[in-house]
Parts: C-alpha cells; structure tokens; sequence
C-alpha cells in the first residue's frame, strides 16, 4: 500500500518567527487573490460567446449523474470511470473463460449504469467471443458487413493502406433495422502504434442538455432510418429491390426511452437517419442536423485508447460511438459481436 507523505516547511523554507515567508511571496499571493476569476460573476451559468451559436461554461446537469456513479459499488470486480457520466474500465474480470453467472450479472449492471465499459488483456479466440456476447442475448448477423464463413455473428473491421476507415461519424448501429441492436462486443485484434481510439457519448446527457422547448418538440418527433444511406455500395447491382424488401425504411422515435433504466435517450444520426415525418426538407434537414450536433460535446464523452485484447462493450441504445479514422495507412484490426435488442419505443 503506498502512502502519501505529508511535509511541513522545509529546511530551504525561508520563514520568519511568525511562519509569513520573507520573500514577499505571501504579499504576491495576496495580490493574486484580491483579482477575482473571469467567471466568479456568472454564477456557474452557461453564456454564449459573442457572434458565434457557441456557449462556454459549466455542464451542471451532468453533476447528479456523476455523482451518483461516484456511490457505485461493485462486488465482483472493480472498475476505473472514464468519462463524466459514460465509461468505465472493468479491472479483475476474465472473460474469456465463461465467467460465472453472478459476475456476468454484475457486468450487465454496470453495461446499464456506465452505458459503456471496457476490458483489458482478454486473448478472445473467436468462439469465446461469440460465447461471452451470448451471455447477454442473441447475436444479429449483419447484410453489409463482412463476417467469416465460420463465426459470420462476427463483423470484421480490418483497416490498412488499402482500406480506410469511414466509422469516423456519430452514430448508433444499425438504426436501420426495425430491431436495432441492443449492444455490441468489439474485440481489439491489432491496433496501430497511435491513433485508432474508438469515442462514445452519453446520448441520455446529449438529451438533457437541450433546451426545454426543444426537449418537448423532440419528443414529438418521429424519423425514419434507411440503409441506403451507408451501406447503397454494398448492395450488388441488380438487388436493390430485394434488400429494399428485406430491410423497409423504418420509423424510429427521434427520442426513445431506455427498456431498463427509463432515461430518455436522443435516437438520431447522420449515418442512417434519413428525415423527420411531416417535416419539409429543409426543416428536417435544420432540425437533425442540430440535434445530431449534441453528440459533438466533449462533456458528453468518452475516448477508449485500445491495446490488443482489449474489449468495449457498449449499450447501443444509451450512446453513440466515433472511430477516429487518424492512423491511415497502418493496420487496425477488429471484430464485432452484436446482440439483438428491442424495437425503439
């Protein structure tokens, strides 16, 4: 156990018999002092900058959330908080060997509670990750993404100088569906020296952060999701009629509310989501466009740098994720187990 050593003055200390320094220091710092912070007057609120739709400022709806992370206990594991109100890094667990049914209950509660949460050090062979992601539900096969003819509940993300990455957007996966997934299990095969690190938002804190006006119109609002507007090159020529078929545009709440936990939830983004029922274009278009803008808050988010054998696990209802795509040409390996969810409500 280490300990913090805690000193008094020290023998270089220039002090008098009355402990004031005299150096002048002690006058300095009370100079420092006597000049308030710019922001003493402001009273913790938000205020916009001069000319610019940009606001500074504390984030103090966010302060319950944290706070009650901060009470969190856990039994089984410990973990490190990543962000504000999203991620944590799960210490002591192995998951590569089934764990038992009362830690793998524990790690869905705290899937619940940090909407995203991280591993280190698990060498998934590709049945063990398919067997860990089923511990938590069925496993979707994707129509886009290539799998492995063995393990095809397994999305291969390989990256390199002949192959960018093109993830580099907010988004949940696969809103396209009527059945969006419920979460995903992303295992890190290999990694690049730098670069690489994969973003997540807390899409519950992107919705409280709104204005009570927009929160109510949000509420109302109803969108439809498409796959053609991802994945219109992965649909061989010809088969355009039978994937239509297959996959319908489908309509989604522009906010939903989370099955377990009841938070409300901003469910929309520029990957699949295509217009807002009864709006004209150019209102839908303003409309998305800025509530897809929330998930660009740093406040909002988390940043996971990956190792090989790292594993995140996130709640694709609570978040959205980012891959930075900063790392070309060098190679970025990764496979993906999703898991089927319930229709957005």
């Amino acid at each position: 156990m280490s300990t913090v050593e805690q000193h008094g003055p020290s023998d270089t200390d220039e002090t008098q018999p009355n402990g004031k320094a005299s150096n002048g220091k002690a006058q300095t710092d009370e100079a420092q002092h006597s000049v308030p912070d710019p922001g003493s007057a402001l009273n913790a609120k938000r205020v916009q900058m001069p000319g610019y739709d940009v606001y500074l400022g504390p984030f103090t709806q966010l302060e319950a959330e944290r706070s009650r992370l901060d009470q969190l206990e856990w039994q089984h594991f410990d973990i490190k908080r990543v962000g504000t109100t999203i991620g944590a890094e799960i210490r002591g667990v192995d998951i590569v060997n089934d764990p038992a049914t009362e830690v793998l209950d524990e790690i869905r509660q705290a899937l619940y509670e940090y909407k995203v949460i991280f591993f280190r050090d698990q060498p998934l062979t590709p049945e063990a990750h398919i067997r860990f992601a089923q511990h938590f539900g069925e496993l979707e096969t994707h129509p886009f993404l290539p799998g492995s003819d063995t393990h095809p509940e397994l999305v291969r993300f390989e990256k390199g100088p002949d192959t960018g990455g093109y993830e580099n957007g907010w988004h949940h996966d696969v809103t396209w569906r009527e059945v969006p997934s419920m979460g995903a299990v992303l295992h890190a095969l290999q990694v690049p020296a730098s670069g690489g690190d994969t973003l997540f938002c807390d899409m519950n804190a992107a919705f409280e952060g709104l204005d009570p006006e927009l929160k109510a119109e949000a509420e109302s609002l109803t969108a439809v999701h498409d796959f053609l507007r991802a994945f219109r090159q992965q649909v061989e020529p010809g088969k355009e009629a039978e994937m239509r078929e297959q996959y319908p545009a489908v309509e989604h709440p522009v906010v939903c509310t989370h099955p377990v936990t009841g938070k409300k939830l901003l469910y929309v983004n520029r990957f699949f989501t295509d217009f807002i029922v009864g709006m004209e274009a150019e209102a839908s278009f303003a409309m998305l466009d800025r509530l897809c803008r929330q998930a660009d808050t740093l406040e909002y988010q988390c940043r996971f740098s990956w190792e090989p054998d790292s594993v995140a696990f996130w709640d694709n209802r609570a978040v959205q994720h980012y891959a930075a795509s900063d790392y070309f040409p060098d190679t970025r390996v990764m496979e993906r187990a999703s898991i089927v969810g319930t229709r957005p409500q």
